[in-house]
This record gives C-alpha cells, structure tokens and sequence, in this order.
C-alpha cells in the first residue's frame, strides 16, 4: 500500500518545516514567494490533497468565496472580467481556497442571492466586481458583518471597505500625453454617461492633462452608453464638426472599435485610442490602455486572507495600467 501523503511528508520533500506548508496552505501572503512555489511544486509532486473537512474545524472556515459573472454585453469588454476571473480562481486555489460562481441581473438581484448563498454554503467571502457611486450590495455585507473585498474602489468613501482598483484616470492620462507628444491637438474624449465612478475616474485623466498642456476645451467631450454601434454613431458627429478632432481617447475598447470603424469609413486621419486592451484590440492593431488583471486578482485574494486572518495590512490598492502601443495611435 502506497505511504500516505501527509502535510510532513511534503515539508521534507519540499526541505522546509511542517509549520511553513502549513502557511502556504491557509496564509500563503505570509510565506516568500521561492518557498511557496517550492511548497506548491512538492504538494502537486507527491499529489497531496488536504483534509478540507480537518481544516474547517480547525480554522472554522469553508476555503470558499464567491464571485459574481458579469454580463458579456457585447462579447468584448466582457473579457476583461473573464481574465479576472480566471487570475482570481489561480490565485484562490493557491491560498487554498475554493470560488463559488454567481450571477446576478441587477444589485437587488444579487443581494437576494447573497442571502440565498449564505443560507445554502458557508461561504468566508466574497469578491464582488465593479463599483459604483451609493452601491447597496457593499452596505447590505458590511451590515451584516460579511467579509468582502471589491474590484474597485468605493466612489462615496474611499476608506470604508478593502479594494482593489486601476488607476483608470492614470491610464487616460497616458493615453492623452502620447497623443500631445505625437502632435497631436485637438484630441477627444467618447465616453459614458457622467455618473459612472469608474467612467468619470477615466475622462478626468485626459481632461487634467490636456488643461495642463492649455488645451482645456480645445475639443469636444462626447457621451453614449457602450457598445461598437454607440462609438460609431458619435464618431460619425464628431468627424461632421466644423473643426474635428484629429484624435480620440476612448473610455472602453468597444467604444474604441466604434470610432475606428467610422474613422475607417470616412478614411480620416484621426488616432484612436480604447481602454481595456481586450483580445480584439490586439486583433485589429487598436493603441489600448492595459489593466493588470492577474495583479489585481492576486491583490484581491492577498487582502481577502490578510482580512479573514485578522492580520493588518493596507487594505486600499490602486494599481498602474499601461498604454499597449499599436497602429492607431
């Protein structure tokens, strides 16, 4: 019969104490990076497999959190939280922890099934996405003392709850100092609707930058709701303007492939630059600003275990994106 595995046999072929697999398995942020992976490759080696029903009375926890899917919309931006996602269970998984998938039509719709899930599974916690100004689901888990973390920040207070978020103003602002390098002057922004946290974080970037170089005002700020149809249409008005602009910030990739297409068609020489720097954006040869998904991911779950360990840590991270250049810009 073939020796049990045990968490000792994995501390000696891994050469590290039983304490350390120990860490690795339920507190992982506290073991260094070298020795964790060295842990992780001895555990997936020997094929070990912890007693999660051990572990629960132990720790009093279930290892699982749960996440919400977004909406795909129109196939595109949808991806952005598919990386995250997909960045979220890697990084779960290697802190030992399980994720539990939801879906939810509205806030309302997804805080009766925040009630119907912490009826039915122990959940820890949960890892909602997106953010925006007066959220209820993030008030209705704080009353009830449920442990959360955000991809993205509070809008109304920023220090009321654990969050990870990219600096989306950062971003645009990169976006818009690239464009007034390459000669650019009247450059515009087409974005969503004011109101939106994360929409006006990205229109105040290029906003600040074009008024520090003098160019406040200097061309037009246009709004639509998202989508590749919504981005031609007001690229089309823009290109109709008496004075139009000769290059375009764009708060998302879909609104970005939008005004592409109507720059395309109208063979105008403008520079088109979109946000989320989706697998279409690579396609199509579309300048885009990046989010670091799979940091933000691992940053999430640092927080989460940090916040469940009840060890203090800083419980606020805003990530850098990059400009990812290509031909449009």
């Amino acid at each position: 019969m073939a020796e049990k595995v045990t968490i000792a046999t994995v501390a000696r072929h891994a050469q590290v104490s039983r304490q350390t697999v120990s860490n690795v398995l339920n507190a992982p942020h506290v073991v260094r990076e070298e020795t964790r992976r060295r842990v992780q490759e001895a555990i997936t080696a020997l094929g070990y497999r912890a007693n999660q029903a051990a572990r629960q009375m132990r720790t009093g926890r279930s290892r699982l959190i749960a996440v919400r899917i977004e909406p795909t919309r129109d196939g595109i931006n949808g991806s952005v939280l598919d990386r995250f996602l997909h960045g979220l269970t890697e990084t779960a998984d290697a802190a030992g922890y399980r994720v539990l998938l939801y879906t939810a039509r509205d806030d309302g719709h997804e805080i009766a099934t925040y009630d119907d899930l912490l009826g039915a599974y122990d959940l820890d916690a949960f890892v909602l996405t997106g953010t925006d100004h007066g959220d209820p689901r993030t008030a209705w888990l704080a009353e009830r003392e449920v442990p959360f973390v955000t991809f993205g920040r509070p809008w109304d207070a920023p220090d009321a709850h654990p969050w990870v978020d990219v600096d989306g103003a950062a971003g645009t602002a990169q976006a818009t100092r690239r464009l007034l390098d390459t000669g650019h002057r009247r450059i515009a922004f087409l974005g969503w609707p004011a109101g939106s946290g994360v929409g006006d974080d990205r229109r105040a970037g290029w906003r600040t930058t074009l008024a520090a170089a003098g160019l406040d005002g200097a061309a037009p700020d246009a709004a639509t709701e998202d989508g590749i149809a919504e981005g031609e249409r007001v690229m089309r008005d823009l290109l109709a303007l008496d004075e139009p602009p000769t290059a375009v910030v764009c708060v998302s990739d879909s609104l970005a492939l939008g005004a592409l297409q109507a720059v395309r068609v109208a063979a105008a020489p403008v520079a088109v630059v979109g946000f989320d720097d989706t697998p279409v954006a690579a396609a199509v040869g579309l300048t885009s600003v990046s989010q670091p998904l799979a940091a933000a991911a691992a940053r999430c779950v640092e927080l989460l275990t940090a916040l469940l360990d009840g060890q203090p840590t800083d419980p606020q991270v805003l990530l850098r994106p990059e400009l990812v250049l290509r031909h449009t810009a």
